[in-house]
């Protein structure tokens, strides 16, 4: 310490300025205890134990002049206040003239080691800070002008978490200020992962087998009390152990969440923003963060493909199923459209396998599947004409209004069906839509034929995402649902095939 002034008055201290600090190969242990209290919190004595103790205190007691200056330093100084009491209480109010004046020069840091042992988590955590060095602006406890919070100093400091993961701090803070008032940022880089299993088993249900850390966060808290945070977080690799039996955690499909959020080099991107007020006693950042955490893991359950179509680009739009024409089992421009950002999840996410359900419903398709069975037969006829006229068919388009009148006719000609005859037996000529109302109800459609049906549409799924480079092994073709209920939310029921997601 040099330049250190002390002035007493009355026995109690009125101002302390240190010109400059420097802690050299300096040391601190930080403990949670098992009914979550900070160790530092019991530092400073508390104003109610003071007057405790002067009251015991025999009748015009005659201390040292040292310990007159440590008791004032104790009990008069506006930093007890915070320091034991936790951050989310009410801020205090701002220095008065009554209070001492507190003046510190530039703090400067060198070589220092922290040790953080969290006894509050079960099994209990511990980290190691070493090589912290960096420093502290000046500071004090007087305001600028009447009403206005002292000014905040600038801090820099740099060291190692465990020995490896680079540790950064930069910002401005006034250890002293009151109400409290920051703006810090903290960077930390290749932190493996592994020793934060007591946080996750307690959170998530299961431990942390490998993975590395990169974080930055960014906490400003304005003299009001409000909190403005982001917390920008890197995962690399993350891959979690099996339930930990008797985890009193959610059951949350975590490896699925994990491969959601993963790109296809193993790396979960996340922005976790948080505000609030630090004087609400119910405010707490960790259990906020861990909570956005577990609602992201929440999502892979209830939204999987949502959570995906978000990654791609902020879309809401859900793809987990791929809708098709009534009775049809040919994709149209929008299903192949919507299998394309599919495919592209999954070559961004290889630890996905992506499942196929096709749907069906014999009353909501009857017709419609008979439709598009005559429609079928009338495309055929078209192609056997244009080979018998030694035409090619490579190219077959669907027959124009004008032809279709002529294909139907050769249609009914052909088809062995009951037909209405004239007195000699032959065959009546009949309009276009009695000739099509006679093939149409000779069409069969039973639950076999919904069930191919189904099959059919899920296969044209399976096929499409294979020519857009889904490995077919990474496809499970699931057996066909029963018949579809309507959507709870009152939309009408869409055939199609419904997409699921499990990992390895």
């Amino acid at each position: 310490l040099r330049g250190l002034q002390l002035d007493m008055k009355a026995g109690a201290l009125s101002r302390l300025k240190v010109a400059e600090t420097v802690l050299s190969d300096y040391y601190a242990r930080i403990v949670i205890d098992p009914q979550g209290r900070i160790n530092l919190q019991q530092l400073l004595r508390q104003p109610a134990e003071a007057s405790t103790r002067a009251s015991a205190m025999p009748a015009n007691p005659a201390p040292a002049k040292a310990d007159q200056a440590a008791t004032a330093v104790a009990t008069s100084t506006p930093a007890a206040t915070p320091a034991a009491k936790p951050a989310t209480t009410t801020a205090p109010a701002a220095p008065t003239a009554q209070q001492p004046r507190l003046e510190f020069g530039p703090i400067n840091f060198v070589n220092g080691q922290v040790d953080f042992a969290d006894h509050f988590i079960r099994p209990n955590y511990s980290a190691r800070l070493s090589e912290l060095s960096g420093s502290l602006g000046g500071f004090s406890n007087q305001q600028l002008k009447p009403g206005q919070a002292p000014e905040l100093a600038a801090l820099s400091l740099r060291g190692k978490v465990e020995g490896q993961a680079s540790l950064e701090l930069d910002g401005r803070i006034n250890p002293l200020a009151q109400p409290l008032a920051l703006d810090i940022r903290a960077q930390v880089d290749d932190l493996d992962l592994p020793p934060l299993s007591p946080y996750s088993i307690k959170y998530a249900g299961h431990g942390i087998e490998r993975g590395k850390l990169g974080m930055t966060v960014r906490y400003q808290i304005a003299p009001d009390g409000q909190l403005q945070a982001s917390n920008q977080i890197l995962l690399k690799q993350l891959n979690f152990s099996e339930r930990v039996e008797g985890s009193e955690a959610p059951n949350l499909p975590i490896r699925l969440a994990v491969a959601l959020l993963a790109d296809r080099n193993g790396v979960i991107d996340l922005n976790l923003p948080i505000s609030g007020s630090i004087n609400d006693p119910q405010f707490r950042v960790g259990a906020i963060v861990w909570r956005m955490m577990l609602n992201l893991i929440g999502k892979a359950v209830t939204a999987p493909f949502a959570l995906i179509a978000q990654a791609l680009g902020g879309s809401a739009e859900d793809f987990r199923q791929i809708d098709f024409a009534p009775g049809r089992s040919e994709l149209d421009a929008a299903a192949r459209s919507r299998l394309e950002q599919v495919a592209q999840a999954m070559a961004q996410r290889p630890a996905l396998r992506l499942t196929l359900a096709g749907q069906s419903d014999l009353e909501r398709e009857r017709r419609a599947y008979q439709q598009a069975q005559l429609q079928q037969r009338l495309l055929q006829e078209k192609q056997r004409q244009l080979e018998r006229r030694g035409q090619g068919s490579e190219a077959l388009a669907p027959p124009t209004a004008a032809e279709s009148a002529e294909l139907l006719a050769a249609v009914y000609r052909r088809a062995d069906i009951p037909k209405p005859r004239n007195l000699v037996g032959l065959a009546k000529t009949l309009p276009a839509t009695e000739m099509e109302a006679l093939l149409l109800a000779s069409i069969p459609v039973d639950a076999d034929r919904m069930r191919e049906l189904a099959l059919a549409r899920a296969g044209a799924v399976r096929d499409a995402l294979t020519r857009l480079g889904v490995d077919h092994e990474r496809l499970y073709l699931l057996a066909p649902t029963g018949p579809a209920q309507a959507a709870t939310d009152g939309t009408p029921w869409q055939a199609g095939v419904m997409l699921g997601l499990k990992t390895e």
